[in-house]
């Protein structure tokens, strides 16, 4: 009877806390050894690029960002060793420029 109710509050305890720490798609790999983005938070696009809606390529396409974007990182995620992404958001004034225009998604490093 205690060895079920100990059991049961440690399942409970896992599925409460543990998804926190871990996004879509599963267990986060340690990015330290990937310098790609060299740990900085803003970056600047040198090419056209599109925007997803989450770290796949074959995701839906938000929209297509232009040579010059200025980007805010939010999170880096490695799907595989070569297939890097970064969560984002676009560093514009969103009250002038197209209120309602999607701000965030996950673009391919």
């Amino acid at each position: 009877m205690i060895k079920n109710v100990i059991k049961n509050i440690c399942l409970i305890g896992f599925a409460l806390i543990g998804p926190i720490t871990l996004p879509a798609g599963g267990i986060q790999r340690d990015l330290n050894k990937y310098n790609t983005l060299n740990n900085s938070k803003e970056i600047i696009l040198n090419s056209n690029c599109s925007l997803y809606t989450f770290p796949k390529i074959n995701a839906k396409k938000l929209l297509v960002l232009d040579t010059g974007s200025s980007l805010s990182v939010l999170q880096k995620w490695v799907v595989k060793e070569n297939d890097t992404w970064a969560r984002v958001e676009l560093l514009t004034n969103q009250f002038i420029e197209h209120p309602n225009r999607t701000k965030r998604g996950w673009i391919k490093i």
